[in-house]
C-alpha cells in the first residue's frame, strides 16, 4: 500500500497507522471512531487515511499482464 508517511498539510507521522485503520474499519468499526482512537483528530490528518484508495494490488496485476499488441508506428 503507498500511503504518505506525514500529513501533507501538517506534517503528523500517519503512515504507521494505515494498517491498523483499514483492519479495523474492514471489520466494522466507525471510521471516525477508529481515526480517534488512534490519536488523529485534526482533519488535515484524517482525511489523509479517509480518501487514501487502495489499488495497489490492482496496479500489480495491470503491469505483469503480457502486453497487448498495439502497432508501433
Amino acid at each position: 500500500m503507498i500511503i504518505p508517511v506525514r500529513c501533507f498539510t501538517c506534517g503528523t507521522q500517519i503512515g504507521d497507522k494505515w494498517e491498523e485503520f483499514s483492519r479495523r474499519v474492514s471489520s466494522g468499526e466507525d471510521p471516525g471512531t477508529v481515526l480517534t482512537s488512534l490519536g488523529l483528530k485534526r482533519p488535515c490528518c484524517r482525511r489523509m487515511l479517509i480518501t487514501n484508495v487502495d489499488f495497489m494490488d490492482e496496479l500489480i496485476e495491470a503491469t505483469t499482464q503480457s502486453p497487448s499488441s498495439e502497432a508501433v508506428g
